[in-house]
Formats: structure tokens, sequence, C-alpha cells
């Protein structure tokens, strides 16, 4: 049984574009506690096609080096699941400002959740227009027991990962029992460690496209620049970018011309 979910924007958006999407990566609160929303309306205003927001964990077991120092700088500003849902209260009404109308994922893990309430959370999501969630230490078998009526009742998607080592009977499970999209792990590491697509990684994409999935597919990790990028998107849908973001907003700073001219390289 896959999510139930109606209508939500990255459904919505897979329906009219199917090539070459852009999935941007960013730490809530990074690096500067209000800084989250700026960020959001920069990479909306740069093009981006979906917006992938990260909730600040003081373990992030799968992220890399630069994603944990970001998340270590959020949680001395401040940031909290509370205040990341206070800040995005308004951007889909663009009381300050354009609507924000990309589609937000929210990235973390379990734990934080789970202490905020997987209701109140789903609910808290759906109010602020939050389109679906990446939760890497929450197994699909559990989430299909305990959470998937809870995330359907509110609209919100589930993201679910595959790696290399995934079997293709557990991917054919995986691809049944999801919506939106699948998150392609490049290879068996952490965020920011991969460089460049290598023969392996190549062939790994050449045989998940092979398999004719149902769902459309994002590949993640070791997207860095416009290279990495067009080769994921000639085996996926599109490709997600994070550490190469993280470290350009620490080096180049937050502003809409800086966030525009990282897209740029990504794109050009």
């Amino acid at each position: 049984m896959t999510q139930e979910v109606t209508q939500n924007r990255i459904t919505d958006l897979f329906t009219h574009k199917s090539e070459r999407l852009l999935n941007v990566y960013f730490t809530a609160g990074f690096p500067n506690l209000t800084d989250t929303v700026p960020i959001l309306s920069g990479l909306q205003a740069a093009g981006v096609d979906i917006v992938e927001i990260g909730m600040p964990y003081s373990d992030p077991v799968a992220d890399g080096e630069t994603i944990q120092q970001s998340n270590d700088k959020a949680l001395d500003n401040g940031m909290s699941l509370k205040t990341l849902f206070a800040q995005l209260a308004d951007c889909r009404k663009g009381t300050d400002g354009d609507p924000v109308t990309v589609p937000i994922l929210l990235m973390g893990y379990i734990n934080p959740v789970l202490q905020f309430g997987v209701e109140n959370f789903c609910q808290k999501c759906q109010e602020v227009g939050v389109d679906g969630v990446i939760l890497p230490d929450l197994p699909l078998d559990l989430f299909l027991d305990e959470y998937a009526p809870i995330f359907n009742e509110y609209g919100i998607l589930n993201v679910n990962l595959i790696t290399p080592q995934t079997s293709e009977e557990r991917i054919r499970f995986i691809d049944k029992e999801s919506d939106g999209f699948i998150y392609m792990v490049s290879s068996a590491s952490i965020t920011g460690s991969v460089k460049g697509v290598s023969d392996t990684m190549q062939a790994y994409f050449e045989r998940i496209e092979a398999m004719n999935l149902r769902n459309p597919r994002l590949i993640g990790f070791g997207i860095n620049n416009h290279d990495t990028f067009d080769k994921a998107s000639q085996h996926a849908n599109g490709a997600i970018v994070g550490s190469a973001f993280i470290r350009h907003l620490t080096e180049k700073g937050t502003s809409a011309e800086s966030i525009r001219a990282f897209v740029q390289t990504i794109r050009a």
C-alpha cells in the first residue's frame, strides 16, 4: 500500500518536470538563527526545484564534517523544531516578501521528531506548508507499521533512501511503498566525502535506471558541481546538493546574489 496523499507540491512537481531537477539542502538556523527563510527564498528565486531544510541534531550519523559542523552551529544558535516551525509559519503566505511556492522537505533524524510527537510534527508540517520529510534512521517497515497513517492524514510524504548495497528485492519493496521520489544515495559513505562520479557509482546509476522504477529518483551524496550534477541527471530525474552549498554559505555569504551564483555553477 502506497502513501495515500491526494495532492502534494512534490508529486505535482514531478508531473510536469522529470529531468534535471535540482534539490538543494541547507541546515536550518545556519549560519545565523534567522537565516532560514531568507536562504529558502533565495534558493527559490535562483530557480531551485526542491528545497531540503536540515533539522539540526547533535548526532547526525549520515552526515559528514561540513554538515555536522553546520548542525552544531545551528544548535548553538538556538535552533529547534519549535523555532523552525515558527520561522516557516508565514513563508507560504508571503508576509515578508514573495510567497514560497517551491516544495519543501525537512531532513533529519527520528529522535527529535519522536520527542516533538509524531502527530504534532506532521500537523505542524501541514500548517506551515512542508511537503515531506527524509529521516534516514527511520526503517521503512517501522514507518509502515507505526506512522504511515499519521503521515497520510496530514499529507506529508516520507521519502525513502536506497544505497548501492540495497538489494533489488528491497528496492522493489521501497518503490511500491513510496510516493514522491526515491533518494538514491550515491555511495556507502557520509555526505560531503565523495569526490566525483566513480565507475562503480556510474554502474550503480545505470543498474537502478534499468529497473524502471515507478517513482522518480534523485541522486545525493557527492553532487557538488556542474559535472557531477550532469552525470547524475543522465541516469535519474535530478540530484541533491548539500555539503557544497553549506561550504558556499560559509565562504560566500547568504545574500540572494551569492545563492544565485552558486545555483548557476551547478546548472551552468
